[in-house]
């Protein structure tokens, strides 16, 4: 469990730099720092709720997709946002690595989960967040007639059904329980989709449209029944389609060749996209195009002169004074891994947590993070970013690193051409080895890449041997 309050000694660090995101109000009162959006040019959760807001008022359902690297606390921010929204919205938020199988999932499978967990969470009680009651028996009828053709899911449904609690408010022999047998099942085929048959998802995919249409109507329906019921309505958030190990195929099949499913569900839709797909020349074909993508960016450690960004550096030290005691850095070590993280959070407690472990191995009485203990864990870190220079999943082209360090330099030295999208620029941010900042789109290079660059031979080191822009 995340720990609420600022660890006092270098042991209990971990406790509370920690990567998961803030998603209970207790974390989000004890942890979150308004100052960080400060340093993006806005707090994008503003907006979105402004647009969710209009939605709800028009009858029209909004889609927007969350993009950013890793670490940039995408999850966080969405949990500020339902908190901020309970007044007129319930959320359902799923997981693309706990809820679907995460090599093997197929875009039919999305829908038939939002489906099934709307459905079901309608069916909870009021005091639980649901409708008090489940969709009527003839959209029930529907969803198992769509099924009909498919006798052996029926069957294993129908089983389910009856070793499922009625806990659901369903009877055993009634059509719900049976749709509660049938969701059981498509969530665990979904879940282990490596095991299913080619057939099946060629056969599912060729009704896809008639599946959408389904689908609509038990939405509809749904989000009636909360609005009589609470005054809410439902809004659908999908996480962690950013995550290692889902390969680029899945999420290129999922949100740029089935698109349109995106754009005919009828519901409020949130998605959180890998920031290498909007990074991509595949980017105007996303469903969530224009002013409905939204993009979380890093917080600067440098202005685009290399100069230090104060502002950028102070949110930062406000993040970790509220999950630590800095004074256990020694003088100026703390600044040292806030300019070497680059402003990535993730990067940031990272970094922390390296030097702290480093700092105790000493058997030190009274340990403090000092100068080796943070140089070590640069050292650890710039090694991942080299690896990070090589070919990217999502390239659609071979970029040799002779064209991704011209590219860098070009950067580095602020040359606006330079900052014309194209695969190496796409390449680049992906990697996060480019990073961009404030929402008004420049570009700076991440320091560990600087000094990276700089060991190289590629950009001039000054007579201190530091190089501007780079890690201290």
């Amino acid at each position: 469990m995340l720990q609420t309050t600022p660890a006092q000694s270098l042991d209990k660090i971990y406790k509370t730099l920690r990567p998961e995101p803030l998603d209970t109000p207790e974390t989000l009162q004890a942890f979150y720092q308004e100052a960080i959006n400060n340093t993006r040019g806005g707090d994008k959760m503003r907006r979105i709720r402004l647009r969710l807001n209009r939605a709800a008022q028009d009858g029209i359902p909004f889609k927007a997709c969350i993009m950013g690297h890793r670490g940039v606390g995408k999850s966080t921010e969405l949990s500020r946002l339902i908190e901020q929204v309970q007044g007129d919205f319930q959320a359902v938020r799923f997981s693309a690595v706990t809820a679907l199988d995460p090599g093997n999932f197929r875009p039919l499978d999305v829908v038939l989960l939002l489906m099934a967990e709307v459905a079901e969470q309608t069916a909870k009680p009021v005091a639980e967040g649901g409708a008090g009651q489940p969709p009527s028996e003839y959209r029930l009828r529907e969803i198992w007639d769509w099924f009909a053709s498919e006798e052996r899911v029926r069957t294993e449904a129908q089983a389910m059904a009856v070793s499922l609690e009625a806990g659901a408010g369903a009877e055993s022999a009634s059509l719900w329980a049976n749709i509660i047998g049938l969701f059981a099942t498509l969530k665990g085929e979904i879940k282990y989709a490596s095991t299913r048959e080619r057939t099946v998802i060629e056969y599912r995919v060729s009704r896809l449209s008639s599946l959408i249409e389904v689908a609509n109507r038990l939405l509809d329906e749904c989000n009636q029944l909360l609005r009589t019921a609470t005054g809410k309505q439902w809004l659908l958030i999908g996480e962690d389609f950013d995550r290692a190990g889902i390969p680029s195929t899945r999420i290129e099949e999922l949100f740029i060749t089935y698109a349109n499913i995106f754009q005919d569900l009828r519901a409020h839709l949130i998605f959180n996209l890998p920031i290498g797909l909007y990074y991509s020349t595949d980017a105007p074909r996303l469903p969530f195009a224009g002013d409905c993508s939204f993009v979380l960016p890093d917080t600067p450690v440098y202005t685009v002169e290399h100069h230090p960004n104060e502002m950028g550096r102070q949110a930062l030290v406000e993040v970790l004074t509220a999950r630590m005691d800095i004074d256990l850095f020694e003088p100026e070590q703390m600044q040292r891994a806030i300019v070497a993280s680059g402003g990535n959070l993730r990067d940031l407690f990272a970094l922390v947590n390296y030097a702290a472990d480093s700092a105790l191995l000493r058997d030190d009485p009274a340990p403090k993070i000092g100068a080796d203990d943070i140089t070590g864990a640069i050292v650890n870190l710039r090694s991942d970013y080299e690896r990070r220079l090589g070919q990217s999943p999502f390239d659609q082209e071979e970029i040799t690193y002779e064209q991704k360090a011209a590219r860098l330099q070009a950067v580095y030295s602020g040359d606006k051409a330079a900052q014309v999208p194209d695969p190496v620029l796409y390449s680049l941010l992906n990697a996060r080895a480019v990073q961009e900042f404030n929402g008004q789109r420049w570009f700076g290079v991440h320091p560990l890449v600087v000094d990276v660059l700089a060991g190289q031979g590629r950009i001039e080191r000054l007579a201190s041997g530091e190089v501007p822009g780079g890690p201290l």
